[in-house]
């Protein structure tokens, strides 16, 4: 795993972990990597300084290892919009039911009085959307992509 410092194009600054630089260079390419403050999807990697245990290194295996004190806890927000983010994302996955791709057609139906009504949240491309607003079918554009469900 690396971790890197990355910056969006609007100026915001956070962290991310990956499987090697290869999987950064290929997530980026696919435009897989976005801001998590503003959801820009144009996004490098900061100027970054190394890393320097303060404690004397004894062995290999401990100059590969951290401080526990210097590793950075990535899943705690740190700014209150990276929190309020968080609060909102937990929100959603809570009481919404995720439908991924599937979300356009679920929203249609429920409009339609094909399905029952439920709170969901999924995936549309903009063109999918424009046409569910066109139609009157309420929905918001979430500041956050829903997590990659793997199965």
């Amino acid at each position: 795993m690396i971790s890197y410092t990355l910056k969006c194009k609007a100026g915001h600054s956070f962290d991310s972990w990956f499987q090697s630089a290869a999987a950064f260079e290929k997530l980026v390419a696919a435009r897989q990597v976005t801001c998590v403050e503003c959801g820009s999807d144009e996004v490098t990697k900061a100027v970054m300084a190394p890393r320097l245990s303060k404690r004397p290194q004894t062995s290999e295996t401990d100059q590969l290892a951290p401080e526990a004190d210097d590793t950075p806890m990535l899943s705690v927000p740190s700014t209150e919009v990276q929190q309020a983010l968080a609060e909102l994302r937990r929100k959603v996955e809570a009481n919404s039911d995720y439908v991924g791709e599937r979300f356009t057609q679920e929203a249609r139906a429920m409009h339609l009085g094909e399905k029952p009504t439920r709170s969901i949240y999924g995936e549309a491309r903009l063109d999918q959307a424009r046409s569910l607003i066109e139609d009157g079918v309420p929905l918001m554009p979430l500041p956050f992509r829903p997590k990659q469900k793997l199965s």
